[in-house]
């Protein structure tokens, strides 16, 4: 399941479309100097700048307070050429995420972690969503997997992956179970899965004897270690699964181009051509 080749095409739409729309705008708040953090803001600016979206990077010193980071987000809210804000996490020690992610307006909350956006996805009614949540639906369905119906099998709850992808694939009629550090047996869930979702972060978690066979794995997770880069699937997974995502070219390039989608139906919303039934 080839999420590169899939990206691309997103991010050809999406130039072709913000051309239409006449422009959008994309503000990014980095705070502190994680070297990770650096490396994926840098990616985000030059994918929106590809596709015809104008940016702004905004960074703070790790000695920013809480206070600081919330009056610069309340400032691009405020700011008409700002349509969508990305705060990347994580934050320094001393700034609650929590705070400063509900800081965000959530019509441009391109990320989609406001409980405005989180409620609705809950709902079955989503607004903005996860983009990397987003880009495992959008690869099922490139590639023809029938959800309806499907018992799937997510591992991992984070309000980033887990949590939203579940509610994705609960909305889309799949019968779904939720895996997570204080799981019983995981192996005996994880084999009942015809669609298997990784995204906890640890290398080759899933290994050959917990898939079924046949079964779609999708896998979110990445780590670097010194052999390489590893995905929280084996990859003698592959040799089980009837599809299954590679690490990396998977799911990676999905998040950035749903990224990129998520700022254009922002400043769609902000422009009043699509409805936001949050407020």
């Amino acid at each position: 399941m080839n999420g590169a080749d899939l990206a691309a095409r997103i991010r050809e739409d999406v130039a072709r479309e913000a051309e239409e729309l006449g422009g959008a705008g994309l503000a990014t708040v980095l705070v502190g100097d994680d070297p990770a953090s650096h490396i994926y803001i840098n990616r985000k600016h030059e994918a929106a700048r590809g596709v015809g979206i104008e940016t702004r990077d905004v960074r703070l010193p790790s000695s920013a307070t809480e206070e600081e980071v919330v009056s610069l987000v309340e400032e691009l809210n405020a700011d008409d050429d700002v349509d969508g804000i990305l705060v990347q996490l994580p934050l320094p020690a001393q700034i609650d995420e929590v705070r400063v992610t509900h800081a965000v307006d959530p019509v441009k909350d391109v990320d989609g972690f406001h409980p405005v956006n989180a409620g609705h996805l809950y709902l079955g009614t989503p607004l903005h969503i996860p983009a990397t949540a987003w880009g495992c639906m959008e690869l099922l369905s490139e590639y023809g997997i029938e959800v309806a119906g499907a018992e799937a099998v997510v591992i991992g709850r984070s309000e980033i992956v887990g949590r939203p992808v579940s509610m994705l694939l609960l909305t889309a009629h799949a019968t779904v179970t939720i895996c997570h550090s204080r799981t019983r047996d995981l192996g005996e869930h994880a084999r009942r899965a015809d669609i298997l979702v990784a995204a906890v972060g640890r290398p080759w978690l899933v290994t050959p004897d917990m898939v079924k066979p046949g079964a779609t794995v999708i896998d979110v997770g990445i780590t670097r270690t010194d052999e390489g880069l590893r995905g929280d699937v084996d990859p003698a997974v592959a040799e089980v699964a009837g599809s299954m995502t590679p690490v990396p070219g998977g799911v990676g390039p999905m998040t950035i181009a749903l990224l990129l989608r998520s700022t254009l139906k922002a400043a769609r919303f902000r422009r009043g051509l699509l409805a936001f039934r949050g407020g």
